[in-house]
């Protein structure tokens, strides 16, 4: 029989999360420490509103240490009651000994432990990726102020379309990641607190004179926001937090998809710092960065998926939508994380190529100023005349591969224009410059 390892341990399969430090965050030992971080605290709340000795708190306090607890053990037995509250629960009580270990999760659910955690996993995970995201940005500034003018071909559905700027182009990027980054510092992260059918009658059985107090009491213990009610079946605060992750796995991949494009060979405007060789073909450098990136903003939208369907929970308990949340939000943490620590490295070691961008610009021999031209021509020479004569000069220089300022130079009706400075890339970029200036402002 093959030897099973340790779940969770190596993520072999995981590159773009894997020695990261959102792993480590969201690991199953720090979901554990998690775990004991909220009982502990239930129980200081307690205590500190006369519902427990202060003994029970100190006692409580020194037994979480998640040193003492065997995780593999724990998640085997979780399949008993399924969820690890319950087997946890045993074993911290058992550590806390005969004195104190009546006041171990008392009056409590095993959601209120396991939502709590969650909330203080996906905390403690989140700073992580702030701090990520700031990299990221500060890099995407600098970019964009030094490539405020470096002209390059815009490209829709594809094509090149009229002249932009790169940095013009990172700043869009930019301004995405400040955008993920307000919607992750304000996603509310409240503590969970309701008892068997979220009534708080336990804690009132147990002495509380007002089952909200105690509820603040605990949420500050922890760290977390008050919540206005127990939201065991109200999941506003996942759904909320699974919203804010997708979108930013998605806005980080704005920024990959466009280095993957511009990264290519035969384009080669950009390239990573370092990238990453290939196993058959020597001579690669593989935008191993941008690609993880990339992966990431591609499963994220369908996890969130799952814990938007979880919102569809019944009574004041589900069987099965709790539950199915678990997972899918664990991933989306790492999968966040990775991206976001792929997003700064790939930001921060990005080459690019003003030269290649400038050549590129030539490509249709002058036609990427079409439109600018149309313009120009409609009061000399009629609206029906500029498009009949441009249209014939397109033709003329992509068949004859000239400039088209060339052929244009031919007509006698604009011997009086300075054709040069008409068809010149660099002198159609419009507001580029002062809308980088603008997205700049942003802090």
């Amino acid at each position: 029989m093959t030897a099973v390892d340790p779940v969770d341990s190596h993520a072999l399969l995981a590159p773009g999360w894997a020695v990261c430090p959102a792993a480590s965050a969201t690991s199953d030992t720090a979901y554990l420490r998690a775990l004991l971080d909220a009982e502990a605290a239930l129980t200081r709340a307690q205590a500190s509103l006369g519902l427990a000795p202060a003994g029970a708190a100190a006692a409580v306090d020194g037994a979480a240490d998640v040193s003492g607890f065997d995780v593999a053990g724990i998640a085997s037995r979780a399949r008993n009651g399924g969820n690890p509250v319950i087997p946890l629960v045993a074993d911290l009580t058992t550590a806390v000994g005969a004195e104190f270990g009546p006041y171990v999760h008392r009056g409590a659910t095993s959601q209120d432990i396991m939502d709590s955690a969650t909330m203080l996993v996906a905390a403690r995970t989140l700073d992580l990726v702030l701090g990520d995201l700031s990299r990221a940005e500060q890099a995407l500034a600098r970019l964009a102020a030094d490539h405020r003018d470096t002209a390059m071909p815009g490209r829709t559905l594809t094509q090149h379309a009229v002249p932009t700027t790169f940095g013009l182009k990172a700043a869009g990027w930019r301004s995405l990641v400040l955008d993920a980054r307000d919607r992750l510092a304000g996603v509310r992260l409240p503590a969970q607190l309701g008892g068997a059918a979220g009534t708080l009658a336990a804690f009132t059985a147990f002495g509380a004179q007002d089952g909200r107090a105690l509820v603040a009491a605990y949420a500050r213990e922890l760290g977390l926001a008050e919540p206005v009610l127990p939201w065991h079946t109200l999941r506003t605060p996942i759904a909320d937090l699974a919203g804010a992750l997708a979108f930013t796995a998605g806005a980080l991949g704005k920024t990959a998809v466009d280095v993957l494009t511009l990264a290519r060979t035969e384009i080669a405007e950009v390239a990573e710092g370092s990238g990453g060789g290939s196993s058959a073909m020597p001579h690669k450098a593989n935008p191993v960065r941008a690609t993880l990136v990339a992966a990431a903003a591609r499963r994220a939208p369908q996890l969130a998926a799952t814990l938007y369907g979880a919102m569809a929970a019944e009574d004041e308990r589900p069987a099965g939508a709790w539950h199915a949340e678990w997972e899918p939000l664990r991933d989306l943490l790492r999968l966040v994380g990775g991206a976001a620590r792929d997003a700064a490295e790939l930001a921060e070691g990005l080459r690019v190529n003003a030269d290649r961008m400038r050549e590129h610009l030539g490509l249709t021999h002058g036609l990427i100023v079409s439109e600018r031209l149309a313009v120009e021509l409609a009061p000399v020479l009629g609206r029906a005349r500029a498009k009949e004569l441009l249209t014939r000069a397109a033709q003329r220089a992509v068949a004859e591969n000239r400039p088209l300022a060339d052929v244009l130079g031919g007509e006698p009706e604009l011997k009086d224009l300075d054709l040069a400075d008409l068809t010149d890339p660099t002198r159609y970029m419009g507001s580029a410059g002062a809308l980088t200036d603008r997205a700049l402002e942003r802090r």
